[in-house]
């Protein structure tokens, strides 16, 4: 078993939860799992998803407006690759937990 693809992913900062969407390699195109995760358990595998010292100027489209609706996503960036490689090491080692596929 292993993630291929990362369908989506929140960072509640409030509850401090991972809250995320993923196919493995035994899910087809048309199922689905759903994993919530507390940080806690992310800080101890050694991840920080979060990286705030990232220059995203030149992700963003030079028409959009500086406004606070973007403010957010200059500041926060967060790789999708870490995530899948985190989830990976976290179900191999408890694989008893990894969530059952459901349709999408």
């Amino acid at each position: 078993m292993e993630i291929t693809e990362l369908l989506s992913f929140y960072l509640n900062e409030n509850t401090q939860i991972l809250e995320v969407t993923f196919r493995t390699t035994s899910d087809n195109d048309e199922e689905s799992r759903e994993a919530k995760i507390n940080y806690e358990e992310i800080e101890e595998f050694g991840y920080d998803f979060i990286d705030n010292e990232r220059d995203y100027s030149s992700i963003l489209d030079e028409d959009f407006d500086e406004n606070e609706e973007y403010e957010d996503f200059e500041n926060t960036f967060v790789d999708e690759q870490e995530i899948i490689s985190f989830l990976n090491e976290y179900f191999s080692l408890y694989p008893s937990k990894l969530p059952n596929s459901e349709p999408f």
